[in-house]
């Protein structure tokens, strides 16, 4: 019996449950039915049926013609403007993966409706009764947290997921300047190709050459940055807790300064500092340093160090003040044991300061070093990636994986390519990060 109410609402949703004599709960499950009928008749399928569209998947309702897309990327190209009936293989495999994404949220209801007419019933001949009012309150009372989450759940999916998932795919695709929209007709469709433009990019020499010049330099940078300020600001942090400073409130308003103020306000201006006849260009010239202009573009070692300065300029007040606020809640009795044991200033820094600080930071250390990973903003506004590379393709010496990717989506639409690097760089910084987070402290105590 419990078999067939599954198999009931298998076919029609609810219909096991109104045989479970739960009208309440049976309606709802119809009504899911009926949306994703009418989802589909409505947007296509249904003018299909009628003789008013061509019988061809592209003109089919959302789901189906969604399924289609996301399989094909479409069939006729637009190779002239005065075609009418072209795909556009992009859009299709946007809206094939929002179909996608929707079926399964229309898939966890079916498999729920079956569940549940067959437990329902199975309960019953047991001699277990329970009306859908019952069930209702039980569900909102059980599983309340997972009710209030579902919308975020939702527009997780739609705002995060999709969009992931949809650069992910373009991976497998041939998607480059030769298959853009229909602004100015294409040559051809977007196919997929498998890992075809993955083993291009780990065999071809010169993107080999650049993904492994690039990604030492991304390694480089997001740790010597990270680093680099950190240590500034606890040094920072260290000297405004002696009792020897005058006005700490005061110095640390003004070191908080660079943290306040815009950040791309701040680059732009050391931009104009280190250009070729900028100001520091002229001190040293003034000052008999240099009898020639210097600049970001003058060596790749000089501008890489200015990155980390500016860098370290912008970031250290953050974490001086998260420093700070770190000493000031650490256990004052075991800096009282230890001068009585006789220790000096050096070693309650080293043995007892030093490390607190570091476990009680080292997972915010770690977002940073993820987001130094990715940190677009201050490569682009101060060297743009530069000086250029020979050797390097589509990339400056100063370039991070994520500014590479940006050269090959904005300056040379390699959209394929670019892909492969976004796919690459998740890969990274989630492995990274999830090992490093594995083996802190506050990660093993949770």
């Amino acid at each position: 019996m419990a078999k067939l109410a599954a198999i009931m609402s298998a076919v029609v949703w609810g219909s096991g449950q109104l045989y479970n004599k739960q009208p309440i709960k049976a309606a709802f499950f119809f009504l899911i039915q009926v949306l994703l009928i009418f989802i589909e008749l409505f947007t296509g399928t249904f003018a299909v049926i009628i003789g008013q569209a061509d019988a061809h998947f592209r003109n089919m309702g959302f789901f189906i013609s969604g399924i289609w897309g996301i399989i094909t990327l479409g069939e006729v190209a637009r190779i002239n403007p005065r075609v009418e009936v072209f795909d556009h293989s992009t859009m299709l495999m946007l809206g094939g993966l929002i179909a996608i994404i929707v079926l399964v949220g229309f898939g966890i209801f079916y498999v729920w409706n079956i569940r549940d007419a067959y437990l329902t019933r199975k309960n019953m001949q047991l001699g277990e009764t329970e009306s859908s009012m019952a069930y209702v309150k039980r569900v909102l009372s059980g599983s309340f947290e997972y009710i209030a989450i579902t919308p975020g759940l939702i527009l997780l999916a739609f705002f995060s997921f999709i969009p992931i998932m949809y650069a992910f795919l373009t991976a497998f695709t041939n998607h480059n300047v030769m298959s853009l929209p229909p602004v100015n007709p294409p040559v051809s469709l977007v196919d997929w190709v498998g890992f075809q433009t993955f083993l291009q990019v780990f065999r071809i020499p010169v993107w080999n050459r650049t993904l492994i010049g690039v990604f030492i330099w991304t390694v480089i940078w997001a740790f010597s940055a990270t680093f680099s300020a950190f240590i500034v600001g606890f040094i920072q942090a260290l000297l405004l807790s002696s009792k020897m400073v005058k006005f700490p409130k005061v110095w640390r308003g003004l070191y908080i300064l660079p943290w306040a103020i815009p950040g791309f306000i701040s680059m732009l201006l050391f931009r104009n500092f280190f250009v070729i006849h900028g100001v520091v260009n002229q001190l040293l010239q003034q000052f008999g340093i240099t009898d020639t202009w210097i600049s970001f573009y003058s060596s790749v070692a000089w501008s890489r160090s200015i990155l980390i300065l500016v860098n370290v300029w912008l970031a250290f007040p953050y974490f001086m003040a998260l420093v700070s606020g770190i000493m000031t809640s650490l256990n004052q009795e075991m800096f009282e044991a230890a001068d009585i044991d006789g220790a000096s200033a050096f070693q309650k820094m080293r043995f007892l300061t030093i490390p607190s600080v570091i476990a009680a930071v080292a997972p915010l250390l770690i977002m940073s070093v993820a987001h130094n990973f990715n940190n677009f903003g201050l490569i682009y506004f101060i060297t743009e990636g530069g000086p250029a590379n020979i050797n390097y393709m589509r990339a400056g010496s100063t370039d991070i994986l994520i500014t590479w990717v940006y050269r090959l989506t904005v300056d040379y639409r390699m959209y394929n390519f670019a892909s492969v690097m976004s796919v690459f760089i998740f890969i990274v910084v989630a492995s990274v990060s999830g090992w490093n987070l594995r083996r802190t402290r506050v990660f093993k105590e949770d």
